[in-house]
C-alpha cells in the first residue's frame, strides 16, 4: 500500500513565524511515517518557499531562542497554481524548474496573516491540492476579529463589548480596563492591556504596528476556558474543555510560549452543565463561521455565564498548545489527530464546500 504524500508547510510572513515552526516540529515528530511520505516546506519571513529538512529537532526552541526558516534552509520551491501539476516545483538557480512528485494533501501549519487568513487556502484551491482546515471564506472571517465577532453576534452567540478603530478614530462606549488588539493577529502579539485613558494611545500605536485595523475590547472578568473542535461525520465533535490559569496579569505571548508559570487544568474543573454548555457553544461557533477540519474556541466563564472570546482555525500544535492536549485528555492521541485531519482533507478535496 503506497503512502500518502503529505506536505507540511510552516513558517510564513506573519509575526507568528516562529510559533508556526514550533508547531511543525511537533507534527514532524508525531506523524506516522509508515502511512505518510512527508515533505517539509518552510516559508521564510520574506515569503520565499524552501524545501526544508525533515528534522524535528531543527524546529525546537533553544531556551528563549525560537526557530525560523531562512533561504539557506534548502532548495527554493514553488507551488504550481495548476491543478494538472498538483505539486511543487524545485527552482534551482540557472536551471529549468523541475517538478517534485505530486502532493496528495497539505497541512498548512501557518498562523496569522499570509497563511491562516485564507491566502494559502486560495492558492491550494487554485492548485487543486486538498488541505487540512477551513476554506477561504471561513479562514478569512476567523482571522479578522472584527468580522468574526459580527458573525458570532448575528448567530446569537454571547460576546463581550468591543469597538473597531482605524487611525484617527476615537475609542468610545467602553469601560476600562481594555484590551487593544490587532484585528488580524494571533499568539497575543501586539496586544496591550490598558487600565486607564493615559495608556490608550501607546497601546493603539503598538497594535497599529501590526495591523491598520484594531479591535478594542472591554475586559471580561472571568475564568479562561478553551474547547477543541474536530469536524465529524455527523457534525462538529468537541473535546473536554480546559482552563488556563495565568500567574501574571494576562495570557500574553510570554505566558503562552516562554514562561513556565502558567498552569492548565485539562479537563477544566467546572460543573458538568458548564462543560456541556461550553461544548455546545463551541460547536455552534464552528458551524456559524463555516469552519472545517479543526478549530479552538476560547471562552470566558463569568458570574453571569459564558462569553465567546474568539475562534482559531489553525491552533498551535506545539508541545504547550492546548488543542492537541485537550484531545489527548478526551481520548484522541496526537498521531490519531493528525490522521483524522488528513483524512478529512482528502475526503473534502477542493472546490465549493
Amino acid at each position: 500500500m503506497s503512502r500518502t504524500r503529505l506536505a507540511v508547510i510552516f513558517g510564513g510572513r506573519s509575526t507568528e513565524h516562529s510559533i508556526s515552526c514550533l508547531s511543525a516540529g511537533s507534527v514532524l515528530r508525531a506523524v506516522d511515517r509508515d502511512r505518510y511520505d512527508v515533505v517539509a516546506i518552510g516559508i521564510t519571513p520574506d515569503g520565499h518557499w524552501v524545501l526544508a529538512g525533515d528534522d524535528p529537532a531543527a524546529l525546537e526552541a533553544r531556551g528563549r531562542a525560537l526557530p525560523s526558516v531562512s533561504d539557506e534552509t534548502g532548495s527554493a520551491v514553488a507551488l504550481a497554481g495548476d491543478p494538472g501539476v498538483k505539486g511543487l516545483l524545485v527552482l534551482e538557480p540557472g536551471e529549468v524548474p523541475r517538478a517534485l512528485t505530486a502532493v496528495d494533501v497539505v497541512l498548512p501549519l501557518l498562523h496569522g496573516p499570509y497563511g491562516e487568513d485564507g491566502t494559502i487556502q486560495g492558492l491550494l484551491e487554485l492548485a487543486g491540492v486538498p488541505y487540512v482546515g477551513s476554506g477561504v471564506l471561513s479562514s478569512a472571517l476567523c482571522m479578522d476579529k472584527a468580522y468574526m465577532k459580527a458573525v458570532l453576534k448575528a448567530a446569537g452567540l454571547p460576546i463581550g463589548p468591543y469597538v473597531v478603530v482605524r487611525r484617527g478614530q476615537p475609542v468610545e462606549g467602553l469601560e476600562y480596563p481594555l484590551f487593544v488588539k490587532p484585528a488580524r493577529g494571533g499568539s497575543s502579539l501586539g496586544i496591550s492591556k490598558v487600565v486607564d485613558p493615559s495608556g490608550l494611545d501607546a497601546a493603539l500605536e503598538e497594535a497599529f504596528g501590526h495591523d491598520p485595523k484594531v479591535v478594542v475590547e472591554q475586559m471580561v472578568h472571568g475564568r479562561e476556558l478553551e474547547c477543541a473542535v474536530l469536524e465529524g461525520d455527523n457534525g462538529p465533535e468537541t473535546s473536554l474543555p480546559a482552563e488556563i490559569r495565568v500567574a501574571g496579569d494576562w495570557y500574553d505571548f510570554e505566558a503562552k510560549y516562554l514562561d513556565d508559570a502558567t498552569e492548565f487544568d485539562i479537563p477544566a474543573n467546572v460543573p458538568p452543565e458548564v462543560t456541556a454548555e461550553v461544548q455546545a457553544l463551541a460547536a455552534r461557533a464552528f458551524t456559524a463561521l463555516e469552519c472545517a477540519g479543526l478549530a479552538r474556541v476560547d471562552f470566558f466563564l463569568t458570574d453571569t455565564g459564558l462569553v465567546v472570546n474568539e475562534l482559531n482555525t489553525m491552533p498551535g500544535f506545539t508541545p504547550q498548545s492546548m488543542y492537541p492536549r485537550m484531545w489527548a485528555a478526551s481520548g484522541v492521541t496526537y498521531p490519531e489527530l493528525v490522521d483524522r485531519l488528513v483524512g478529512l482533507a482528502l475526503k473534502a478535496g477542493t472546490g465549493l464546500r
